[in-house]
C-alpha cells in the first residue's frame, strides 16, 4: 500500500497541467555572449535563470513549456520543478540593524 502511494505521488510530481504553479529554467546568455566587465570566471559559464509561474500547458519534467509569471509574462523555459517552494530569507540576524527602526523613528519625531 505504502509503495503504490509512494508511486501515485511520484508520477503526479513528474507532469504538470495547465495552471499548475511551476519553475522553469533557460539560459539568459551563452557565456560567449557575456560582457568582459565581470570577474573572469563569471565570463566562463552562461547568464541562467530559473523563474516561477503558472503554467500555460501541460508538460513533463525535462520538457519545454510556457509558463504565466505573477507579472503576467509569458517565459518558455524547461521545466524544473512543479510546485516549487520559496526558499530564501533575510538571511542571519545582524545585531546592528536591530535597532533601526527604533533609531529611524526617533530621528523623524526630532525631525533629523
Amino acid at each position: 500500500m505504502c509503495t503504490q502511494i509512494y508511486s501515485e505521488v511520484i508520477s503526479v510530481t513528474k507532469e504538470c497541467k495547465e495552471g499548475d504553479w511551476v519553475e522553469i529554467h533557460y539560459i539568459v546568455l551563452e557565456a560567449r555572449e557575456r560582457t568582459g566587465d565581470i570577474p573572469e570566471d563569471t565570463q566562463k559559464v552562461p547568464l541562467e535563470c530559473w523563474i516561477k509561474g503558472w503554467a500555460v500547458e501541460e508538460g513533463s519534467l525535462g520538457e519545454k513549456i510556457t509558463i504565466k509569471t505573477p507579472a503576467h509574462r509569458h517565459v518558455e523555459g524547461t521545466l524544473t520543478r512543479i510546485n516549487p517552494e520559496y526558499t530564501h530569507t533575510f538571511g542571519p540576524y545582524a545585531r546592528e540593524l536591530s535597532t533601526i527602526g527604533e533609531e529611524l523613528r526617533k530621528a523623524l519625531k526630532e525631525g533629523n
